[in-house]
Formats: C-alpha cells, sequence, structure tokens
C-alpha cells in the first residue's frame, strides 16, 4: 500500500513496471494507485454521507449522479440501512464498511484493491469481493476465511514476511466453495433475521 522504497522495516522496495514509483504517486491522494478496505474503517468528519460522497467525487473529477450510485450499491452489503442524511460519525462498523466498498468501486480509480480480513467487517463479503472485480480492480485480500480463499483464482501463502507459495485454485476447490457458500449464505440469512428480531427456531440442512 505504502509502494515502499526501503523506507520500511523489511527495507523492500516496490517496483512499477520495472521502475520506482514517482514521488508524487506515493505522496498524492488524488493520484494514490491503491485503494484499501480494512475491518477498522471509521469515519472521524462532521458530515452527511451525500456531503462526503460529493466532495470525494468531486475530487476524482466524477459526475454527482454517483453518490445516489454508491449509496444504492452499499445497502446492497449491509443489512443497515445508509440514507444520505445519515451523519458519518453515526454509522455502524458494517455500515461504514459498506460506504467505502461501494466508494471504491464507483467513485476511487485506484486500480488495485486490498482488502484486510473483511470477514470481520460486519458487510456481506461475498458481494463485496465481486463488486470490487467486476469493476476490473486487482483485487488483493488478506484472509483466513475459507470461501473468500476459495473464491479467488490464485491464493498466495505468506510466512516471515515473505511470499513461501503461490497456489492456483483447482477444480475439487471450486466445488468445496460453492458447498461452503451455501453454508455461508444461510449463515448471512439467520443473522439477518436475528437482527430484525425475528425468531430462528428449525434447524436447516443446508
Amino acid at each position: 500500500e505504502q509502494l515502499s522504497q526501503g523506507d520500511t522495516p523489511t527495507r523492500r522496495k516496490i517496483l512499477i513496471n520495472g521502475k520506482a514509483p514517482g514521488r508524487d504517486i506515493r505522496t498524492d491522494p488524488r493520484k494514490k494507485r491503491i485503494a484499501q478496505l480494512s475491518q477498522n474503517m471509521h469515519f472521524l468528519a462532521d458530515m452527511t454521507v451525500e456531503e462526503f460522497l460529493r466532495m470525494h467525487a468531486k475530487s476524482r473529477n466524477r459526475n454527482s449522479d454517483t453518490v445516489e450510485q454508491v449509496i444504492e450499491i452499499a445497502n446492497t452489503l449491509t443489512g443497515e440501512s445508509i440514507q444520505p442524511g445519515h451523519q458519518l460519525t453515526i454509522l455502524s462498523g458494517g455500515q461504514s464498511r459498506a460506504l467505502m466498498a461501494a466508494d471504491i468501486a464507483v467513485i476511487s480509480d485506484s486500480p488495485i484493491v486490498l482488502i484486510d480480513e473483511i470477514e470481520n467487517a460486519g458487510i456481506k463479503k461475498q458481494e463485496a469481493l465481486k463488486l470490487l472485480a467486476a469493476e476490473g480492480k486487482i483485487v488483493l485480500v488478506v484472509t483466513h476465511d475459507p470461501v473468500l480463499a476459495l473464491m479467488t483464482k490464485r491464493r498466495i501463502v505468506m510466512r516471515n514476511g515473505g511470499v513461501r507459495q503461490v497456489i492456483t485454485t483447482s477444480t475439487g476447490e471450486m466445488n468445496v466453495c460453492s458447498e461452503l457458500v451455501k453454508l455461508d449464505n444461510y449463515m448471512m440469512t439467520l443473522r439477518d433475521t436475528i437482527r430484525q428480531g425475528g425468531l430462528v427456531e428449525q434447524a436447516v440442512v443446508v
């Protein structure tokens, strides 16, 4: 995310097309090539959802109608409705991350998205991952969740700060993923039912 140039504890350097990135790419938020979505994102700005999105859209030279699009998409990722007039500071963790996922997909032009343990973010993780990937972005997911890991074409095994192995998802793993997705969707249904005050009195075989 930092496009490090020997200035981190590992002293590693990140090259883009074999060349060191310019200082402006590393420091100018408008030219940032990597967007991040993590489990610990919260808003501190004292403004409404609509005001924030319009400001961000303007800074990225996007049309103002993208604001409604972002909110509509965000509401497909969270069970708690987000309204244009909501203050950013009162949004729950799940609402905040759903809004940021939609914002990254629609407004941000960063070609690379780093997602940190989105399974703990309180949003519909499968939909969020598909949304970002559908926008043609390179999506890197840090996860221990088998559903997310097996949804990807490749996964990188890290150890002691380095890449130890790159695994291509096999046909057998894809089949396992299909079964896990069914179970995960069932859990999401139960979560929504409980959130809305419903009763869960009968077990369902998935």
